[in-house]
């Protein structure tokens, strides 16, 4: 398994695992690109998620959606409580990456990322889908928040300089310089952070993570390490 040596595997999944998975009963595949890279081909029996962001449009589109809001989506992609979701995109992991957190911190932890995404299923020439999948009906997602594996501004404000907190900016160079404020009222980037952008984590030809031992060392040498908090942003 291209997974071994994470010590994480099952938030994984294989391409191979995926494909001879596909017809489970209880597995809801997640396609969370725009509605045109959907059209473009999808993995046979994925739906498409309808806004990649889950993000609230009654806060302008700066929270999560509210419990109510997210269940009735989840539940519009086939997602119950008892499914298992795999989700996947064709940009090295951003979206679908956003989708498996969010549906975390609602209590869905039955989730994996696609390991290389949509990428890596089309160059391994696995079968390929343009009908446009119906969701499964019937489906009950409970919401319930775990506020353990979230942190507000003003957490954030009292925490970021305590020793045992790492802030890690995700972002591009441009922004965590300020040089690009992305629609932001102030540039730059929180004091101390620590920068590695999200980018770097993946290889940019394949898409998958890289490897365990490359991953280790690219994190200590920012300190972003197992017995820090980490808060990525």
């Amino acid at each position: 398994m291209a997974q071994e040596g994470f010590a994480h595997p099952e938030l994984l999944a294989d391409t191979a695992w995926l494909a001879e998975h596909l017809n489970d009963p209880n597995l809801v595949v997640v396609d969370t690109d725009v509605a045109a890279g959907y059209s473009r081909g999808h993995i046979p029996g994925a739906v498409l998620v309808p806004d990649n962001f889950e993000k609230d449009p009654d806060t302008d589109r700066t929270f999560i959606l509210s419990p109510d809001k997210f269940a009735a989506m989840a539940e519009g992609l086939g997602i119950g409580d008892d499914s298992l979701v795999v989700t996947y995109d064709s940009v090295g992991g951003l979206t679908a990456a956003r989708l498996w957190w969010c549906l975390n911190y609602y209590g869905q932890t039955n989730v994996k990322v696609l390991n290389g995404g949509w990428r890596k299923w089309v160059n391994e020439g696995r079968p390929v889908s343009f009908q446009r999948t119906q969701a499964r009906a019937g489906a009950k997602f409970t919401a319930t928040p775990d506020p353990s594996i979230h942190i507000n501004g003003d957490q954030l404000i009292e925490e970021h300089n305590k020793p045992d907190v790492v802030p890690w900016d995700v972002r591009s160079i441009q922004e965590y310089t300020g040089e690009e404020m992305r629609g932001n009222k102030r540039g730059g980037h929180i004091p101390g952070a620590a920068y590695l952008e999200w980018l770097n984590l993946h290889d940019p030809e394949t898409h998958e993570l890289k490897s365990p031992a490359e991953l280790r060392r690219m994190l200590e040498e920012k300190g972003i390490t197992r017995d820090k908090t980490i808060v990525p942003h």
